[in-house]
């Protein structure tokens, strides 16, 4: 599953929010992401800045509410997704924000870093019984233990992302050793949420078992966005959702190397190589080695039955490069 983040990358616009599901769509990604703020339900005049944007927003606060939209809104977008044919999903950050949501029909929460320690949240989506999302970008170890341990107990479908809540995430930063730790500890599915603006996290995160891979995406790299920074373009975007199938149908299909496939055999013609005469060789002659040279292609007698060859007499006429084969020489010595 390929989710695309959007975010806050519409600056608050309708128009901007619909365009970017049609984007999304258009890649072939699985889900549309947004975030659901509601200032006045988790936020305060005093919340400092991530980033501090050239806007008119005089603080966060005023910010989160101008990235809000009404539920009619939020019922438009939701339907837009449906008929795109994507998932549609957006993390909330508030209970008002959850229980907008949750009218709203979403299948899957989608649990942010930031509100992993957010106690109440967390105890309104187990009460949902509805699957969740778990970004671990900003807790330790032993907090996500207490948390995750709760869901389960709570017998709720879950998935663990990997996240590093660096905007954007460097290499070194990007903890992809963590899913597979993730998927020993607690056994559930596991998955990357990828800050880091390219899609090789998501790619590597997929061949180490990746259920789940979640990037955030901006229209354009000129975009002024705070996050864009952070995000794949929508031709990235593409390109990811490719590659994760097509490393997703390597998995799945595991090879085996006790014989050939088809399809190799005849690569091994094309590409091996048979024993033919060295030189034009009469009836009657004697074989010896230096009679005989490994040529492509292949099909004929391998190096190995040279030892059979050797002193035996040519029946037939073999030109230069000519197949030997046991139609052309003498029956063995016994």
């Amino acid at each position: 599953m390929v989710i695309a983040e959007v975010a806050q990358a519409h600056d608050g616009s309708l128009k901007s929010a619909h365009e970017y599901i049609d984007l999304i769509a258009d890649a072939g990604a699985s889900a549309a992401k947004f975030q659901t703020h509601i200032a006045h339900a988790e936020s305060t005049i005093r919340e400092p800045w991530r980033v501090k944007m050239a806007t008119a927003d005089k603080t966060r606060f005023d910010y989160w509410q101008r990235m809000e939209f009404e539920e009619t809104e939020w019922i438009e977008l939701r339907d837009h997704c449906i008929n795109r044919g994507l998932s549609f999903m957006s993390s909330p950050f508030s209970i008002e924000a959850l229980d907008l949501l949750d009218r709203l029909g979403v299948e899957v929460w989608k649990l942010a870093s930031g509100e992993v320690s957010n106690t109440p949240l967390v105890e309104a989506m187990i009460k949902t019984k509805k699957p969740i999302i778990l970004s671990t970008g900003l807790s330790t170890l032993s907090e996500l233990d207490e948390v995750i341990k709760w869901i389960l107990e709570s017998d709720i479908d879950l998935t663990v992302l990997q996240c590093t809540s660096e905007y954007p995430c460097p290499p070194e930063s990007t903890g992809l050793n963590l899913i597979t730790e993730y998927r020993k500890k607690w056994g559930c599915r596991v998955g990357i949420s990828d800050h880091s603006g390219t899609i090789f996290p998501s790619l590597a995160a997929k061949t180490l078992g990746a259920a789940v891979i979640e990037v955030h995406i901006t229209s354009s790299r000129d975009s002024k966005g705070v996050d864009s920074p952070s995000s794949i373009t929508p031709e990235e975007l593409k390109t990811l959702v490719s590659g994760v199938k097509f490393i997703d149908a390597a998995i799945r299909n595991p090879a085996d190397k006790t014989c050939l496939s088809t399809s190799a055999e005849e690569m091994r013609r094309i590409f091996g190589r048979s024993v033919v005469a060295n030189s034009n060789l009469e009836v009657g002659h004697r074989i010896e080695i230096g009679d005989l040279v490994y040529k492509k292609p292949g099909g004929g007698l391998s190096w190995k039955d040279i030892g059979t060859l050797i002193n035996r007499r040519v029946v037939r006429p073999v030109l230069r490069d000519d197949l030997i084969t046991e139609a052309n020489i003498s029956e063995a010595t016994k």
